[in-house]
């Protein structure tokens, strides 16, 4: 029978190989740390103004948000090596550089789309004002709750979703925007959005449990090699294809949280940077000329096919104060196609004849991201309408999509600066995390086909929800794939554990709407 001692004493019994990882990882911390500063600095170097407030800014916002991803390490990325440390089929320093440089990959190769179907949570005007002291609040409100929340639940070895307090954040945040500006008109949460993503935070751990547990019983009447059904003896790794299907599934797992959880923290970096510094960051810089000229033609075809729907009604007002009412309300209103019309024509005259995207005067970027959000925000009203030929809807949802190439993207650094952040809080927090996934959950200790059944399971999960762009927890699917091998195997559980991990569930929700819509107020009347 494995001990926590065991499991603590997992490092030290590496000492010799420790210190050649800790070298190789602070040579990739060091390499990677260089490349994000480096571009960072040439990015910024476009940037003409006289204060430092923007810069400071920056520098403080981005090391929070480094911040949160850092603190996630704790949790979710812990969960992607636990398996291999526990069974001792990695050393735990070669696991967290080897789940890191996964993760890495995982990060780079996303689509950002995970990213952005986060950020686009939060209140439209926001989201629009994100460099005003509304938006810095905000931003510093999500973040600060979300890491006081992880630090808590880490510290009694809770393996806590970093999902779902970031979502309960934003939540959080959109009640109290609409709360203390309600003589306004002010938006708050978009609950037909966020009760999407929720479905996919609920819907995952409990096909986690029974995917997980139905494989392990797969696995007990097809494959007959004793051996996998074994818990860990002492310090003595498995076999080497246990060993090898181990590291397989840790493989995987590190890869597919890296394609969905470090997309969270990007979208915040990307709020951080487009509110701080828009001149460098409001507008994907690589669309290039050909790209703009397309935009042309597909923004005078959208026009056309808003002016026929109208009947060539005439805007009264202005277009983007019409199009934000009509977004605030979430639905179409008499005058909200027209003003779309209008705002789309608006936008071409700002972009259509430029070279590219970096030629738009640096004084015009902020304010033309904010017209394509509107407007891309604002089609989908004017989708739903009944009467729309095919053809009329492909326009539309093409000039959304090249809308969303030229304000949502992320670049290389951010996401190196991410990956980083990850595996560093990976590699110190993990023995927590460890002890409650290997021994706590269930009644008996983890073995080698329970650990590879919830990892098969939780990786696969995770990449399916990637293609419907929706965040999902990695603690959450593993954990619950964890006591659905325990329950098929007829383990048992620890129903200490398993309640103490529900308590978690249940009251990060809450907990984190109450941390961020207080700190929201409190950083309000600060900015």
């Amino acid at each position: 029978m494995q001990t926590e001692a065991a499991v603590a004493s997992t490092a030290t019994s590496t000492q010799g190989s420790g210190r050649v990882f800790g070298i190789v990882f602070a040579v990739i911390l060091l390499i990677g740390a260089g490349y994000a500063g480096l571009h960072l600095v040439d990015d910024l170097s476009i940037v003409r103004t006289h204060s430092t407030t923007p810069f400071v800014l920056l520098g403080v916002a981005l090391l929070i948000a480094l911040g949160f991803e850092f603190v996630n390490g704790f949790h979710d990325t812990a969960n992607a090596v636990a398996t291999v440390i526990y069974t001792h089929s990695m050393p735990a320093n070669l696991a967290v550089i080897w789940s890191g440089i996964f993760n890495f990959l995982g990060v780079l190769t996303s689509s950002g789309a995970v990213a952005f179907t986060v950020v686009s949570l939060l209140p439209v005007e926001l989201i629009l004002q994100v460099g005003s002291g509304a938006g810095f609040a905000m931003v510093f409100a999500l973040l600060f709750a979300a890491i006081i929340w992880n630090l808590g639940t880490w510290y009694f070895g809770l393996p806590n979703s970093s999902s779902h307090t970031l979502i309960g954040s934003i939540i959080g945040v959109g009640l109290a925007n609409q709360l203390t500006a309600a003589k306004t008109g002010t938006s708050g949460v978009d609950w037909n959005a966020a009760m999407g993503v929720m479905r996919g935070l609920v819907f995952s751990p409990i096909a986690g449990f029974l995917l997980a547990g139905l494989l392990m019983l797969l696995l007990k009447a097809l494959v007959k090699i004793p051996a996998l059904y074994r818990a860990p003896e002492g310090r003595k790794p498995p076999p080497w294809p246990i060993r090898l299907l181990l590291v397989l599934t840790c493989t995987g797992v590190s890869f597919s949280h890296g394609s969905n959880d470090g997309q969270k923290g990007m979208g915040l970096i990307m709020l951080i940077l487009i509110g701080t510094v828009p001149t460098a960051y409001a507008l994907n810089g690589a669309v290039s000329g050909s790209q703009v000229k397309t935009f042309h033609q597909v923004s005078v075809e959208a026009q056309q096919v808003l002016n026929a729907v109208d009947h060539g009604a005439q805007v009264n007002g202005n277009p983007r104060d019409i199009v934000t009412s009509a977004l605030q309300q979430r639905k179409l209103l008499p005058d909200t196609t027209p003003a779309l019309a209008a705002l789309i024509a608006h936008i071409d005259q700002q972009v259509g004849n430029r070279s590219s995207l970096r030629a738009v005067p640096q004084e015009q970027m902020g304010n033309v991201r904010n017209d394509i959000y509107l407007a891309n925000a604002a089609i989908p009203l004017v989708l739903a309408q009944p009467g729309l030929s095919k053809e009329e809807t492909a326009t539309l949802t093409s000039w959304r999509g090249l809308g969303v190439m030229a304000t949502q993207f992320i670049p290389p650094w951010v996401k190196v600066a991410v990956a980083l952040a990850l595996g560093l809080g990976t590699m110190v927090g993990w023995k927590r995390i460890v002890v409650t996934v290997g021994e706590r959950i269930g009644k008996e200790h983890l073995t080698y086909a329970q650990g590879a059944s919830a990892e098969l399971v939780a990786m696969t999960l995770i990449q399916a929800a990637d293609m419907y762009h929706l965040p999902v927890s990695t603690t959450h699917v593993l954990t619950s794939g964890v006591a659905g091998t325990m329950a098929a195997n007829g383990s048992g559980l620890q129903w200490s554990t398993v309640r103490n991990l529900l308590m978690a569930w249940v009251l990060t929700l809450p907990a984190s709407i109450l941390l961020a819509g207080g700190l929201f107020v409190v950083f309000k009347h600060l900015f």
